[in-house]
């Protein structure tokens, strides 16, 4: 096998110092163009490639940032990776995105292997409620931003988030707008505040219209996919009687929900409307388009590497930590409309 080049060859090949060679790649302003020229010609007829993780030695520090995100089988997450790589690219930066899956092993162990490769700084949405993992981030001075999740209480970091009480409380507005009072909340377990955040705004909602909170139907599921909203939904089903309206945490439960739906011959909205939360591509391009709550994904990724890449520079202005709270919007489709607005009487 042929040996790799390194920097003392193009140096000897180019007949100056192995600093001359550093001095081009690093700091090419600083040497004339003649020999920046001779460096370079040599650098590209050995194939010298730089050793990134040698340069991170020296620097003390990498231009990778690590991301750590709940679950890339939701668009929504896919988009908030986006927002960030694209900002962290325009920085000279890159990011190494990661999935937990929501396993609290996972996120240790992904958490720990950004410390090892002593990464620039880490943008997460923790599976960890408690926040026992992220010590190992502070253990080793490694700075990082909450994504899509509330820290105003922490003012050791930043956080940027939508405000999901906000959008919780719009959902179920817009459901009893259209004469709904039987509403169903399909959600998650207690672990994630996204999730709790929701549910509250949700109860926030009846309270104003004057229902006591039992009056909303809670229909737990053990996972934010669309299996989990298809299993919620033929439990809805059973029920008697049966709600005519339902708010899932995120859209692909309720995406579940709608197939459980339509192979019942369930008519949706007619029989039962149906509100999702993130307002994923997939929402407008169901079957029945599906009414949702939208977070700007892209722009919740790219403030977080903008405040990541503040803390984890060099300009001598201190970092103040700051908390960005979004505001959702509500964008309405076939799946919630009203009673006005389909022109036939509401079924149950």
């Amino acid at each position: 096998m042929q040996r790799t080049a390194g920097i003392k060859d193009v140096a000897a090949a180019a007949g100056v110092s192995v600093g001359t060679v550093s001095n081009v790649i690093n700091r090419p302003g600083s040497v004339s163009d003649e020999t920046r020229s001779r460096v370079q010609a040599e650098i590209e007829r050995l194939g010298y490639v730089r050793s990134e993780f040698a340069r991170q030695l020296r620097a003390g520090r990498s231009r990778i940032i690590g991301m750590l995100v709940l679950d890339m089988g939701n668009p929504f997450f896919v988009n908030v990776a986006k927002g960030a790589e694209e900002t962290a690219r325009a920085a000279g930066a890159g990011v190494m995105v990661c999935n937990s899956g929501q396993s609290l092993d996972a996120e240790a162990d992904y958490l720990s292997l950004f410390a090892e490769q002593r990464v620039r700084g880490v943008l997460l949405t923790p599976a960890d409620s408690t926040g026992r993992n992220l010590d190992v981030l502070r253990r080793n001075n490694i700075p990082y931003v909450l994504v899509d999740r509330v820290a105003a209480d922490d003012s050791t970091l930043c956080s940027v988030s939508v405000d999901n009480v906000s959008g919780g409380a719009m959902a179920v507005r817009h459901l009893l707008s259209a004469g709904h009072r039987r509403i169903a909340f399909v959600g998650a377990g207690p672990d994630l505040q996204q999730i709790r955040d929701r549910h509250t705004g949700a109860l926030l909602a009846l309270a104003e219209a004057g229902l006591a909170p039992d009056s909303l139907v809670e229909c737990a599921a053990d996972r934010l996919d669309v299996a989990a909203g298809r299993d919620a939904g033929a439990r809805l089903l059973g029920l008697s009687p049966r709600p005519t309206s339902v708010f899932c945490a995120n859209d692909l439960l309720a995406l579940g929900v709608l197939q459980t739906m339509f192979a019942a011959g369930v008519e949706v909205p007619a029989e039962m409307a149906i509100v999702g939360y993130d307002d994923i591509e997939f929402a407008a391009a169901a079957a029945v388009p599906l009414t949702s709550v939208r977070q700007p994904a892209l722009t919740m990724g790219s403030m977080a590497a903008e405040l990541l890449l503040e803390e984890s520079g060099d300009d001598a202005e201190p970092h103040q930590h700051r908390h960005v709270v979004l505001p959702p919007e509500l964008v309405v489709r076939t799946s919630s409309m009203g009673l006005s607005q389909l022109g036939k009487p509401r079924s149950g």
